[in-house]
């Protein structure tokens, strides 16, 4: 049975997610996905000199998908873009209490969309790369 592998954090992130939502003034918007099992995540962060001063994440996918998204969000807000860099999937799993083996890529997930975000944030805002369109 499935709600014996997740922790009482894990429930708790699955039935009030923090930090759902789209953002209007987001300089950075990513998204990952998982085709194997169809999960989608968005993130949308307002980086200002270096630092995540505001994230907001939108997802379809299952409980590990949405708790892993959402307290990702809570580990990475204040943190400067070196920190959020250096923040693993298992540090994101770990967290919630670990994760069964078979929903890791769901913290994988996360991880690697911040990663994509500050990726973004660098090449785009930051400077090195014109954002599209101009």
């Amino acid at each position: 049975m499935m709600s014996e592998q997740y922790s009482a954090t894990t429930w708790d992130h699955v039935r009030n997610p923090r930090n759902v939502g789209a953002m209007e003034d987001a300089n950075v918007v990513v998204q990952a996905g998982d085709p194997t099992c169809g999960d989608t995540l968005l993130y949308f962060l307002k980086i200002e000199a270096g630092i995540v001063k505001d994230i907001k994440f939108l997802i379809k996918g299952c409980g590990a998908a949405i708790a892993t998204s959402s307290i990702a969000t809570e580990m990475v807000m204040g943190k400067s873009i070196d920190e959020v860099m250096m923040l693993t999937d298992l540090e994101i799993a770990n967290a919630l209490g670990g994760l069964p083996e078979e929903k890791m890529h769901c913290s994988n997930m996360a991880a690697s969309a911040l990663h994509a975000a500050i990726k973004q944030y660098q090449e785009t805002v930051a400077g090195t790369v014109p954002p599209l369109g101009l």
